[in-house]
């Protein structure tokens, strides 16, 4: 026993007791001081010899709660062996548990450690946000200022109101269809009239109403515009135990609310666009930070496309994120949406290009490309539009993605694009080392895009990336106007004395793709000429006689064939991109004008971002 345990004992008494009668004489003291220590002595005795005293000690000093616990809700009463014993098992198992987990931390490295602390801290905040995005008063305000050109003025030329105008019917005509036969379902399939849902959202819904929202705005069909909004402020609910595309939900979902939000000004997008990218920043959990394709919305894990080589993500995929995050860093005040996507840059930087070409896979964890297969359509293709509008963003502040985005079309240009002996400009498919000479639909965007970027390109390439933009789309419309029924096929060839024409089945068939009308629109305002509108109505006449069924649009099988045979899907990008670009394609460029907005790869337009606060644009000085 420590000896200042002894002082109450042996120290001198007081002056208030210093009379012979209130104090022990020296005989009684060393009596009383023996029975104390024989106490002591019994009580440790006691602990360390008695059957499991080495548990019960410890239990005491490590897991008292738990018997304080059972205390307070009457489980230990004053007499009972039953209960004494129950009480002693709780604690030898409590400390032998204690014990376990201890010994398997302890064997664990520093660094899974702090990954698996971060990991429950993360898991708390998903478990505080409910169904509607948890606490919105965690979102800063944000003082809304529409940027200009939400709407823009009625074209003056008959012809071209006219056109307009159908184009806006073909809106109603989809939107009504979905609205009848498919509300809330992610999209429509318009022969048998129900929904339609793709493994690519899980168990989400109403991805054509969020893809749809703001062409709905730009159409100025308002009142479906606020039935729309009232349904995702209602039954829009990211709260699932389901897998998801990241790349697809991040387009369709948080691209179309945070466009509906800069349109509308109505907080709810705002709210549900932030609360779904906290819900995807866990598929960057991995070595290198470059996300998984799929994710589980509800416990954060991720893997990639199992046909992906050798568990590669995808350029297209993970290169399609930086718009969107950008936004949602700027709407929430939380840096780490901006932070996941510049370190995307970073690993690319670091890696090594052959010829400067960009392959479509990339291992997550080991930091390396998988197989050299490059493209400009499908795996790769929007990867290069984001670099584009991450600089246009920017208000053109955002160097790094601009010498990125030229330096890849200065790579894809010597390597890639080649002309038939037709006269055809076209972007072939490169393959370890070989050309693939096939051209993809979605390849067909490439057009628009250079022709935006023309006019920061570096040195005197302006008018020569413009006539490549032309050639392009000329390609493009040549591969409507060689089908039977005048819509593209999903590629085409120039090999064996073809051009511009599918020769595999497989790729014959027609979703309702917006491409091709994207590059038109695109042209169209950069250079007013009228071939451009009169390809873009082709395009809906052909849409007219051989997609639209009594509910809405269908797909077609074989573009070749003499009469269609319909693939029964209305696709949700048909009313997000196709029909947005042949609208925009018949409207003034006041409307949606590229000097303030960007569109995502889904269309949907998102503002530019100024570096004053202002809605000055930057003059860019490479501009010619």
């Amino acid at each position: 026993m420590p000896a200042a345990t002894l002082l109450p004992f042996t120290a001198a008494p007081s002056r208030k007791s210093a009379g012979p009668t209130s104090s022990f004489r020296l005989t009684e003291r060393f009596i009383l001081l023996l029975v104390f220590s024989a106490f002591i002595t019994l009580c440790f005795g006691a602990i360390f010899f008695l059957p499991d005293s080495s548990k019960l000690l410890s239990g005491v000093f490590f897991h008292s709660s738990a018997v304080e616990t059972n205390t307070r809700t009457g489980t230990v009463s004053g007499s009972g062996s039953a209960n004494d014993e129950k009480i002693l098992a709780k604690i030898r198992k409590d400390h032998e548990d204690a014990l376990t987990e201890a010994k398997d931390t302890l064997q664990k490295r520093p660094e899974e450690i702090k990954q698996e602390i971060l990991k429950e801290k993360e898991k708390v905040l998903r478990d505080s946000l409910g169904p509607d995005g948890g606490d919105v008063d965690r979102l800063p305000p944000v003082e809304y200022q529409r940027p200009p050109g939400a709407t823009g003025q009625e074209p003056p030329d008959p012809r071209t109101r006219e056109r307009r105008a159908k184009v806006k019917e073909m809106m109603q005509h989809s939107w009504g269809g979905y609205k009848r036969y498919a509300w809330g379902a992610n999209e429509l399939r318009p022969i048998s009239k129900q929904g339609h849902s793709s493994n690519l959202f899980g168990g989400l819904k109403g991805a054509n109403i969020v893809d749809a929202l703001d062409t709905l705005y730009i159409m100025e069909m308002y009142e479906d515009f606020d039935e729309a909004t009232a349904w995702v402020e209602k039954n829009l609910d990211f709260s699932l135990n389901t897998e998801v595309s990241v790349f697809e939900v991040n387009i369709r979902f948080v691209g179309g609310l945070l466009s509906a939000y800069y349109l509308s000004g109505k907080d709810v997008f705002r709210r549900k666009a932030v609360e779904l990218g906290e819900r995807l920043l866990p598929a960057f959990k991995t070595s290198t930070g470059i996300p998984w394709a799929l994710l589980n919305l509800k416990s954060g894990i991720g893997r990639n496309w199992p046909w992906a080589s050798g568990g590669s993500s995808i350029l297209a995929e993970y290169g399609t994120l930086h718009l969107e995050f950008m936004h949602l860093s700027k709407l929430s005040g939380n840096p780490e949406f901006a932070q996941k996507v510049m370190n995307i840059r970073k690993v690319l930087e670091r890696l090594d290009k052959p010829h400067g070409l960009y392959p479509n896979y990339l291992n997550p964890n080991s930091g390396q490309w998988g197989q050299h297969h490059v493209s400009v359509g499908g795996l790769g293709d929007s990867f290069y539009e984001y670099l584009l509008k991450a600089w246009i963003m920017s208000d053109k502040t955002d160097e790094e993605a601009k010498k990125m985005y030229y330096d890849a079309l200065q790579a894809i240009e010597t390597n890639l694009i080649r002309k038939s002996s037709g006269g055809l400009t076209y972007i072939a498919e490169w393959k370890g080392g070989l050309l693939e000479h096939k051209m993809g639909h979605l390849t067909c965007f490439a057009g628009g895009m250079i022709a935006l970027g023309a006019d920061g390109a570096p040195g005197d390439q302006t008018g020569h990336q413009m006539e490549l933009a032309a050639e392009i789309a000329r390609t493009c419309h040549e591969s409507y106007a060689r089908t039977t029924l005048k819509l593209g096929p999903e590629a085409f060839r120039f090999d064996g004395g073809v051009e511009a024409i599918a020769t595999r089945q497989n790729e014959k068939y027609f979703i309702l793709r917006p491409e091709v009308i994207e590059t038109f629109m695109y042209m169209w305002r950069f250079t007013h000429d009228p071939k451009y509108r009169d390809w873009g109505w082709e395009a809906v006449q052909a849409l007219e006689q051989h997609c639209r069924v009594e509910a809405g649009y269908s797909g077609i099988r074989d573009v070749y064939a003499t009469s269609p045979n319909h693939d029964d899907v209305q696709q949700s990008f048909y009313q997000a991109e196709t029909l947005k670009y042949l609208y925009l394609l018949f409207s003034e460029d006041d409307h949606l004008p590229s000097d303030h907005w960007v569109f995502n790869t889904e269309a949907h337009p998102l503002p530019v971002i100024r570096r004053d606060s202002t809605d000055q644009p930057h003059k860019d000085k490479t501009a010619a």
